[in-house]
């Protein structure tokens, strides 16, 4: 007969003392909090730059959870040397997942048409390997546990492993951190379980100098990516941006990034272009002017978006303005714009004027909550790329829109390119008439972006103003009639309404965009 292999039987002295196994279950926490961070990462870059945040984490998640379920199942044929198995394990995932950050932003910068494959692969590749982790991690702690109490530990640490990530990744680890330094940070937090192992296990393991060379170069490899990490991100936004990037961080919310070039100063969030410099003021005398100016003299007014102040900017050009009541989600954004004086200087200190109050708030719950009515509601949100905006195109938002609003008041909707996303635009249009509104379409061409749509909303009919404030570069009275109509490419279609039960304008936006983009 050979030998009993260490590695899979009980050993005839009973259990191993007890810090060994606390050291075994802390793993089991550590391996958890790993593998779910893998997950988040992944999910996250996938909804920054593929947009529809509900169809990527869904994708994700089943492609974790599959290849999960094929590691468990090929860890039967892992039959010998399970401590070895279990450290080599340990290194693939500290390197596949404490990378996938970082592989994932340069793959989007260089290789955009091989971002899909690569996703997919990197995210099946740790899932496999996780699913691995934990069958091993039992069959080495089956020497000492009985497996009822085996199973509710093993279960338990794991759990908690995942609750505690959940929490952290968007509260600390992603503002604070960033997601290349955090996956890496991550990925060392695995390597340190194959170090452990590696001592744990010395007298049990064949090659031992091989096994303690392969530690030494995951964790070179991650603390190098760890030491270069603000160099990694910078190569890949500077290439996907082309403009030099001057300012970049990671809310809860968005990833935020400011470039300078050519045009200007411009403002991404999540890899999707809010402004330019060189031509923001067309999209915003366009927003702003059509709806304060026809009002008459407005004075209390709210901006739901436009955290960065250039709508507030046109607004506070009228003089009858008592109060303005600014609500962005992201207070990243409204420090960013109050604070750095290349953008304080694009908005004229807008954010600062003693008539402003700002509130960081989901606008759709702000609404619920405010008993204020206003004269003008400027909406001016990123497009509807997924369900969390696409709730704020839908008709349950525009009728607490229409609560909000005085009976001789007026909204703005931005709402996306009549000419890009023709079904789009009007989808928005017919959820604000299904809303209750007066609505009131027309267009402007902003170099930036294109033919760009908006909507009046009202319970009153909409009337050209007669007068406009002094010194506009792109509006004047003469030309303003010519926003209102529309050339037969950018006419009415039959379009459905937008409700949250269904968020069908989230599919649409997504179908007509993603024709331009391929």
């Amino acid at each position: 007969m050979s030998p009993r292999d260490p590695g899979d039987h009980p050993t005839p002295t009973g259990r191993r003392p007890r810090p060994v196994e606390l050291a075994l279950l802390t793993s089991v926490f550590v391996v958890a909090a790993c593998g779910l961070l893998y997950e988040l990462a992944a999910g996250t870059l996938a909804s920054y730059l593929l947009g529809d945040s509900v169809l990527q984490f869904s994708t994700i998640i089943g492609t974790y959870l599959f290849a999960m379920g094929l590691g468990s199942w090929a860890s039967r044929y892992l039959e010998r040397q399970l401590s070895a198995h279990f450290l080599r394990i340990e290194l693939l995932v500290a390197l596949l997942g404490g990378t996938l950050p970082a592989v994932l932003f340069l793959t989007s910068a260089y290789l955009p048409g091989a971002f899909r494959v690569v996703l997919y692969l990197m995210v099946g590749g740790v899932g496999t390997l996780v699913g691995l982790e934990i069958p091993l991690v039992m069959r080495i702690l089956k020497r000492d546990v009985q497996l009822k109490e085996l199973v509710a530990q093993v279960l338990t640490f794991d759990y908690l492993g995942a609750l505690v990530v959940s929490l952290a990744f968007p509260l600390v680890l992603v503002p604070y951190l960033g997601l290349v330094r955090t996956g890496l940070l991550f990925g060392l937090m695995n390597a340190a379980v194959a170090c452990w192992a590696l001592w744990l296990f010395r007298h049990e393991l064949r090659r031992l100098r091989a096994h303690a060379l392969a530690c030494a170069g995951v964790l070179g490899v991650l603390l190098a990516g760890m030491a270069g990490a603000n160099h990694i991100t910078t190569l890949a936004e500077d290439r996907f941006y082309q403009d030099r990037v001057v300012y970049t961080a990671s809310s809860p919310y968005q990833r935020i990034v400011v470039t300078s070039g050519v045009q200007g100063h411009r403002l991404f969030l999540n890899g999707n272009l809010q402004f330019a410099e060189r031509d923001e003021y067309r999209y915003h005398e366009a927003l702003v002017h059509p709806v304060m100016s026809a009002q008459g003299r407005p004075q209390r007014v709210a901006i739901l978006g436009g955290g960065d102040g250039m709508a507030l900017r046109e607004v506070l050009k009228y003089a009858s303005v008592q109060q303005v009541t600014l609500v962005d989600l992201d207070p990243a954004i409204t420090e960013l714009f109050s604070t750095q004086p290349a953008l304080l200087k694009l908005n004229g200190n807008a954010l600062k004027d003693p008539r402003v109050r700002v509130v960081n708030e989901d606008a759709f719950q702000w609404l619920q909550k405010t008993a204020d009515s206003f004269d003008v509601i400027l909406v001016d949100f990123p497009d509807p790329t997924n369900f969390a905006l696409g709730k704020l195109y839908t008709q349950s938002f525009y009728g607490l829109l229409d609560l909000r609003l005085s009976a001789s008041g007026y909204a703005v909707v931005q709402t996306t390119s009549p000419l890009v996303a023709r079904q789009s635009f009007w989808t928005v249009v017919r959820t604000l008439e299904a809303a209750g509104l007066s609505a009131t379409p027309y267009h402007a061409n902003v170099p930036s972006f294109g033919e760009w749509g908006f909507v009046v909303a009202s319970r009153r009919p909409w009337r050209l103003p007669t007068t406009l404030p002094p010194g506009l570069r792109f509006l004047n009275t003469a030309t303003l009639p010519l926003l209102f109509d529309f050339p037969q490419d950018m006419g009415p279609v039959p379009a459905s309404v937008n409700r949250l039960s269904n968020q069908i304008l989230v599919h649409t936006y997504e179908q007509e965009w993603g024709k331009v983009s391929h």
